[in-house]
């Protein structure tokens, strides 16, 4: 196992929703900065990747379990770890407990590194993940199964500037805002996700239009977010009915 890292923080208006719980795209943000910050005390940070490597990190995969969200003003602890990697893959944890210590998150995201100028997966070189302590394992992660999507509900989504990151691509944490999105305000006024699996195929490009469809059986909705014809990322949600406070 490899070193944790951890930040408390207190969730800010803005990050809130109409039912005063932190907006999931947010939590993924808030995840990765605190990743981040255990990369610059690490001395390896995303810019010091780009100037010694050429080299950006990517996620193709998130497995999130949700028990509640946390509230506007409510203090959290977000910790992190680097599981594990192998050749192609970095595993890494994300868990979230609330003022009392309780889990209320938890998630792994798979990571890869990519050529910045190619935009090619690059092998994971030991020296790269030594600074995390993390395992070796030939074990690979393995996600559900995607089906294409029949007769789904869909909406068009402009790809805006401020969608983009500082590595000239889409968010991950955007590719949720259209999942959710899509399903409409009504449904997302009773409902909370309670398991997410979130694949990442392929970069939507910036400037472009993008269509967000689903399907909706009982509490699973299977997501897709096409462009161009092609598939970009794809989702299976498992949701909860929210509990009254």
């Amino acid at each position: 196992m490899g070193l944790t890292y951890q930040m408390k923080m207190k969730i800010p208006f803005d990050m809130a929703d109409m039912n005063g719980h932190i907006k999931l795209p947010d939590v993924i943000l808030l995840s990765l900065q605190v990743s981040g910050m255990q990369s610059i005390e690490l001395g390896i940070s995303d810019k010091d990747m780009f100037e010694r490597y050429n080299l950006v990190w990517i996620i193709t995969d998130y497995d999130i379990d949700v028990v509640r969200l946390p509230r506007f003003a409510e203090e959290i602890t977000i910790e992190t770890e680097a599981l594990s990697y192998n050749r192609l893959f970095c595993y890494r944890r994300f868990t979230i407990y609330d003022e009392e210590g309780q889990e209320i998150i938890h998630m792994v995201a798979t990571f890869v590194l990519m050529d910045r100028e190619s935009r090619k997966v690059h092998p994971v070189e030991s020296e790269i993940v030594a600074p995390y302590q993390s395992e070796f394992s030939k074990k690979l992660v393995r996600g559900p199964k995607y089906t294409d999507l029949k007769e789904a509900v869909s909406k068009d989504y402009h790809v805006r500037f401020y969608d983009l990151d500082m590595n000239g691509h889409v968010n991950n944490s955007k590719y949720l805002d259209w999942i959710f999105e899509v399903m409409g305000a009504d449904f997302l006024m009773h409902h909370i996700p309670k398991k997410i699996n979130l694949k990442y195929v392929k970069e939507v490009r910036p400037g472009g239009m993008i269509n967000s469809s689903y399907n909706l059986d009982g509490l699973e909705s299977h997501h897709q977010i096409t462009s161009d014809g092609e598939i970009n990322a794809q989702a299976i949600v498992k949701w909860q009915e929210m509990k009254k406070d």
